[in-house]
Parts: C-alpha cells; structure tokens; sequence
C-alpha cells in the first residue's frame, strides 16, 4: 500500500479505486457499459469478456458448475452469456475480478489476511443465501440481491485488502461493540465501512438496490430484508457467537419470509453451501472453501468459555489490581524475573489458561527457550522446551517478525498449516494456544503464550484483548526497570 493515509471517505475510495483495486475498477467500468435489458449487449459483453483470459476461463467454469436441465456442456463465452443470461455474467465477472483483486496484496499480515478472508467468505455466501430466499422471483431479481448481498461489506473487504499499518492497528479493535468500533474507525481511518461501500458502490455503478440496502437498511421490503438476514446469518454459521435462541429466531424469520418450515429450510441452506464450495472452486479461490461452515450445532452456539457478568466483573477486577502489582513492584525496582513470573501467574489466575509459560529468544534470535512456566494451578513447572526459529517458518516467527499477538482457536485450519511445525503441534498438545510478544522498549525479547489443552475449548476473544493489555503494561513496566 502506499504510504499516503487518507484522511477521508472520498480519499479512501480514490485510493482504493485507482492504486490498491484497479483491475475491479476497470471491470466495474466496462461491465457497465452493458445493459441488463438489451439482448443486442450480450455479443459485445462476449466479445469484452474474451479479451480476459482469467475472466473468460472462470465464465465457462462457473457456467459448467450450473446444473441447469437440457443444457450440455458450454464450452465458447458467446454460449455462456445466452445459457445464464447477461445479469449473471456480469455478476460471475464482477465477483471473479473482486475474489482476485482482494487477495492479491501479498503484503498483507497474516492476522489481516485471516480476517480478509473470512470477511469475503461470509459476503460470498450472503450472496447466495440471499439469492436462495427469493425462489419465487425472477432471475433477474435473484441476480441483483445476490450482487447486493455480497458487495453489502465490500467497502470493510476493500479496506482491509489495503492492509499496513492502519489495517494493523484497526483489527485490534474488531471485537469491540458496534458503536465503539465506529468511534475507531473515526479515529484511525476518518470513516467507517459503511461510507466506503456507499462511495464504492457509486463509483463502481454497482446498483441501485445495494445503495438502497446502504442507504436505507430498515427498509421493510422484502429484498431489503433478504440481504439483511442473509448477511446476518452468513455470519452467524462462521462465528456462532449468538446465542441458540437468537440463532432460532432468525431462521424463523427467513422461514416465514420463504414460506416454508425450519426443516425444509436448513435442507435448502445445506444445498446452498455445497453450490458455495462448487462455484468458489470454479472461482480459483480454495482459500475461502474451508470457511464456509455447516450450519452451527447446538453445543458450538456461545462456544467461547460462558462468563456470567459477575465473573466478568470479577476478572476485571484482579486485571486492575495486576497492573497495580505491576507497577508497585516496577517502582519498588524489582528485577525483570519478577515481573514476568508475577504476570504469568496473574494471568493463570485471571484467565483460567492452563498453562502460561515465557519463551527467551536465544542463541542470537534463532530458538526460543522456556525460561518460565505456570500450571492451572498457578505451580511452577519445570518446561525443558526449545523452539526452532531459524529451519522453518511457525507461529513464533510469526509473532517475532511482526510484533503482533495471535490466538489460534483451531491450529489445524488449513490456513495455520505452514505455521505448524512439528514441535510447534507437539507443544500445542491438541489443545489451543495465544501467544504476545514480550517487549524491552521496542526490542522483542520473547514470547509468553497462554494455553488450553482440550480440543473443545476456545479462548474467548475478550479474554485474549484483556491479556494483550495486560502483556502492553508487561512491557512498559519492564522497559522502565531496564532503564534503571
């Protein structure tokens, strides 16, 4: 990305326009020239899309992948373009263009990436259900709210394709409520999503109804409602982080909206993910296929550990009087051990880990060594663990080389692959794993990480922000008594 930060929605959209996504730029322009209406359009977007090799190849796949009765093989663009009709070919072009340009950052952080991708994933799929909700309506009308549905986040998706240091900055606040979330993006960006897929969408002419959906999203309209419940529920099958109930209500809301049982409507969003996972192959974009989830059992809803409010006051406050600890002992000039071994501690006490250990970078920077180490008991153990860094790329590269925090609730996604080592899965233990660098001013001098050791588990996403500020007053604290 270039090194020049927008301050506005209107530079972010240039920016994004004409230096991060310009191929989208491009495509969006000559698919417009194109109407929906005209079927003297269809040879000249034919004779367009040929021009475009990658285009022209993902048309026929798509086109192939289309279970449409009486139809053979199609096998030329002027034949695709007649067998699906001119709206959905330059929706297949659209989303083939969008799909390639958003992953094309190679510079992205692997935290930014991850989120990149579950984002396009969760969107692609809205498209879809949205699309399966209205059975009954013309395909032209399928097309436009599949398009509506699936752009919905497109100015969250193109920012976060821009990556740097803003990107950086901005995921360590995604989990926060909407409304403070926003107040970020103000901060950071000048902007929030919802204005940059607005100015998106206008720029690109991607249709009235996704500015409508924008612009108007408590409309009553049952297009309007389509895209919100299937952006909703695209979201709600990747992270069921709502409750069960919630979840139900909203199936019971898409049921009465199709007219049809909750039964017969989990079978129809089952077919929709294996036509997902179908066309996303077509689409060359084996990168979301693993993110497009079954519908959510009745023991993955919440599946994050349960805190009662009470609880959550409680770890609030020992994470207070832990900083308080902190500091007092900082002050009092104790040694570096002292405060490592006193936040590990804390944070067996406050998190519930099963273990915390702190990892010394070693032997010029090329291993890490456990120096020390805490059960759930808050006992110390003895840890004889030493960790490669200079053979392969893992986790803890990972950590060192970016100076950023990662929490690994399922180590054996196809996207940590490369990251795992074999020592690195023998250390996990089939269990899960956070890990933050420990800092001395801005030298990183190890990592601590936070573990649990069934499957099963997950550590909360609010626990893992809590432990991040604590480990953040970790290293001042340290940094001032090295200073001394």
């Amino acid at each position: 990305m270039t090194s020049y930060q927008p301050a506005t929605s209107a530079q972010w959209i240039e920016l994004i326009s004409k230096n991060e996504l310009p191929a989208i730029t491009s495509t969006a322009l000559m698919l417009d020239r194109f109407s929906n209406d005209d079927k003297s359009s269809l040879p000249k977007l034919s004779q367009a899309i040929l021009h475009d090799q990658g285009l022209s190849s993902c048309l026929l796949k798509v086109a192939n992948s289309t279970q449409r009765m009486g139809v053979n093989k199609v096998s030329t663009v002027s034949r695709a373009t007649v067998v699906l009709g001119i709206h959905a070919v330059k929706n297949i072009c659209l989303t083939s263009k969008l799909v390639e340009g958003l992953l094309n950052n190679d510079e992205l952080s692997l935290n930014v990436f991850n989120h990149l991708t579950q984002l396009m994933a969760n969107s692609f799929y809205a498209g879809l259900l949205a699309k399966m909700m209205l059975p009954d309506h013309d395909e032209d009308t399928q097309e436009e709210v599949y398009l509506a549905a699936m752009l919905y986040r497109i100015g969250e998706s193109a920012f976060w394709s821009t990556g740097g240091d803003v990107a950086e900055k901005l995921l360590d606040y995604t989990q926060l409520p909407d409304e403070e979330f926003e107040l970020r993006c103000l901060d950071f960006i000048g902007t929030n999503f919802n204005e940059l897929s607005i100015g998106l969408a206008n720029k690109w002419n991607l249709g009235e109804l996704l500015l409508k959906s924008l612009d108007n999203p408590q409309s009553r309209t049952v297009e309007m409602q389509t895209i919100y419940y299937a952006d909703k529920l695209s979201a709600y099958i990747a992270n069921p982080t709502c409750s069960k109930s919630e979840f139900e209500e909203l199936l019971e809301n898409i049921a009465q909206l199709m007219n049809i049982n909750i039964k017969q409507l989990k079978a129809r969003i089952t077919q929709t993910k294996e036509h997902a996972l179908k066309l996303l192959s077509s689409y060359g974009a084996s990168l979301l296929i693993e993110r497009i989830k079954d519908l959510p059992k009745a023991n993955e809803f919440n599946q994050t550990k349960k805190i009662s409010t009470s609880i959550e006051k409680n770890k609030d406050k020992l994470l207070l009087d832990t900083f308080s600890v902190l500091t007092q002992a900082t002050m009092q000039g104790h040694d570096l051990n002292k405060l490592l071994q006193v936040s590990l501690v804390k944070a067996i006490k406050i998190f519930d880990f099963e273990r915390c250990s702190f990892f010394m970078l070693t032997n010029l920077e090329k291993q890490i060594k456990c120096r020390f180490s805490y059960n759930a008991k808050a006992n110390k153990e003895s840890l004889d663990k030493v960790i490669n860094l200079a053979l392969s790329e893992n986790i803890f590269t990972q950590v060192i080389q970016t100076g950023k925090a990662l929490l690994i609730n399922e180590p054996y996604d196809l996207h940590w692959h490369k990251y795992m080592t074999q020592e690195v899965i023998h250390f996990i233990n089939n269990g899960v794993i956070c890990c933050i660098p420990v800092k001395i001013g801005d030298k990183i001098i190890g990592v601590i990480c936070g573990q649990l050791f069934a499957d099963e588990l997950k550590i909360d996403q609010q626990d893992f922000n809590k432990f991040c500020a604590l480990l953040e007053h970790l290293n001042m604290c340290l940094t001032m008594v090295s200073r001394k």
